[in-house]
């Protein structure tokens, strides 16, 4: 259960073509959302797979992987934290779930990709807040960095579904006026969620905010609504 050891099971799903796919799939170019990631080729199932053979690596080479270059290695990284703190959940290990909650916390400047967010955050951060105080969501929702913003609101996915919406609710309204494409997708994806639980928390906030909300976030909002409705919102006719 070594870091050289993981590395090399990853590296064994490597693939040029996939690599290359993957640069352009999230955006690394100049001036991108991803400007400058680096890819080894492994799609995520085999991520996930090496992730549980080596879920008990040891913290200071789960920090290694999670600071790599490399984005598989970030993932990898996260997806082997989000078993460790399920193990810890379920055992009622509080004091290491918190240690490693604030681990993650410290290292948001690595999970720099929506594909890292949303494999990590609901898991980790929301899981753990659920019983607790809530204020570090209003924190990230305020943060300059895009994926401490879109942490904040994926890590509601786990109050939404236990029918507590108002922080997903609170956090949406003021994202309506975030300036990035991948926060109205995360927070339109978010809405269409509280619509799942309670069609009518979805209809009351899209009725107060739909003529200025952004039009990918409506989009994604709107997916699951009766298509009469869903017109009627895209058309301003509500």
């Amino acid at each position: 259960m070594t870091l050289a050891a993981a590395r090399a099971a990853l590296r064994a799903h490597a693939n040029p073509e996939h690599a290359a796919f993957h640069q352009r799939f999230f955006k690394t170019g100049p001036g991108e959302y991803g400007e400058g990631d680096r890819f080894l080729g492994v799609r995520v199932p085999p991520v996930r797979a090496v992730a549980r053979q080596y879920r008990d690596l040891r913290r200071p080479d789960v920090r290694k992987l999670l600071r790599s270059k490399w984005h598989e290695e970030r993932l990898l990284a996260l997806i082997i934290l989000t078993h460790q703190f399920q193990r810890m959940d379920r055992a009622g290990e509080d004091e290491a779930a918190a240690e490693l909650v604030d681990f993650y916390l410290d290292h948001t400047e690595f999970i720099n990709n929506w594909d890292l967010v949303d494999a990590s955050a609901h898991k980790i951060l929301g899981t753990y807040l659920l019983d607790r105080p809530r204020k570090i969501l209003d924190e990230l929702s305020r943060s300059p960095s895009l994926w401490e913003r879109r942490i904040a609101m994926i890590a509601t996915m786990p109050f939404v579904g236990v029918g507590e919406l108002e922080d997903t609710l609170r956090l949406a309204k003021r994202y309506l006026q975030d300036p990035e494409d991948l926060m109205h997708k995360a927070t339109g994806w978010l809405l269409r969620e509280v619509g799942k639980q309670q069609k009518t928390a979805l209809t009351g906030f899209l009725d107060e905010h739909y003529p200025r909300m952004p039009r990918t976030m409506l989009r994604y909002a709107i997916e699951k609504l009766p298509e009469p409705m869903r017109q009627a919102y895209l058309q301003g006719k509500r």
